[in-house]
């Protein structure tokens, strides 16, 4: 099949790209900057720009000829004024130029939670993205996942900061909410396997770990694996801002993504549908293992990470 991806020099894309290469496919990327991304074997590169979309046709086309399918990997991740629109923007025109392009299928990586819950602001922008992408006229696949667990995931390295520096913790009562986090190498293997799957076109699927902890327990299991216990001492009437403001002092996060990951903190994030078990088997990586893989680098495809192109719930 043949096959685009979006995103690919971000945390997700740069992982699926060598995935799917190795199940056969012919790959196309598109990039913002050819001359600063360094492919695996036998990937045709495009440069383009989400946000221009004349540069976006030659994209969707391999050696001459149309892809079957293409893979949506790209949220800011860096905030900003403004980036909710300039998100809804890169959306459109993809879904424009895709359907112009008679691309059957895409594949899109969201972010888990239900509308009901009063979404935080950087959750609401992804099931926004998501709805625009609806717009298409291919069958729009969305994979939604919690935090995944790896090397480069923005989420995961405040954990990993928090866990490595801080033997006592102050933290808000929302460290008590559930949430399933999971491998980086699970993501990827649902993100190619949906491909492959015809009856996964068109439809919405929950994906996660094999365990659901608490953001209190993934960051003491987390600091586990450094050696050391963590105390945690909950405060219920630290703001959302006072606790971003905290964690940029402790951590290198900017200050945009800290005040993001403190107000999803408020958010359910477990599975409730687990469809994709059945369509799509994959042998999950328990939140240990996946942890350890992370700090040792062993989850990583290697390359740089182009800050605001990549997913990384």
């Amino acid at each position: 099949m043949r096959v685009l991806v979006t995103g690919a020099t971000g945390f997700v894309g740069r992982r699926l790209v060598p995935a799917l290469l190795d199940r056969g496919h012919e790959v196309v990327t598109l990039v913002r900057d050819a001359d600063g991304y360094a492919p695996p074997e036998g990937v045709n590169v495009v440069e383009g720009d989400l946000l221009e979309p004349e540069t976006l046709p030659p994209a969707f086309r391999v050696d001459g000829e149309p892809v079957d399918a293409a893979y949506y990997l790209v949220h800011s991740m860096d905030g900003g004024p403004g980036y909710e629109e300039r998100d809804r923007n890169c959306a459109r025109n993809f879904a424009e130029a895709a359907s112009a392009a008679d691309v059957s299928r895409v594949v899109y990586l969201g972010g888990l939670g239900e509308d009901r819950d009063g979404l935080s602001e950087h959750l609401r922008s992804r099931r926004e993205v998501e709805r625009v992408l609806a717009e298409g006229s291919y069958a729009l696949t969305t994979l939604r996942a919690a935090i995944v667990i790896g090397a480069g995931s923005a989420s995961f390295e405040v954990i990993r900061g928090l866990a490595d520096r801080l033997p006592v913790m102050v933290t808000p009562k929302w460290v008590d909410t559930p949430c399933q986090p999971i491998a980086i190498d699970d993501v990827v293997a649902y993100l190619a396997g949906t491909l492959e799957v015809p009856e996964t076109a068109g439809e919405t699927y929950e994906i996660g770990g094999p365990e659901v902890l608490t953001y209190a327990e993934i960051l003491r299991r987390t600091r586990r694996q450094f050696g050391h216990g963590l105390r945690i001492v909950r405060m219920p009437v630290l703001s959302p801002g006072l606790s971003a403001r905290w964690l940029r002092l402790v951590t290198d996060v900017d200050p945009y993504l800290a005040r993001s990951l403190v107000e999803g903190l408020r958010n359910t994030v477990v599975v409730e549908d687990d469809r994709i078990r059945e369509l799509v088997p994959v042998e999950l990586i328990p939140f240990d293992l996946a942890v350890a893989r992370a700090l040792d680098g062993a989850d990583d495809a290697g390359g740089a990470v182009v800050p605001g192109t990549g997913a990384s719930p």
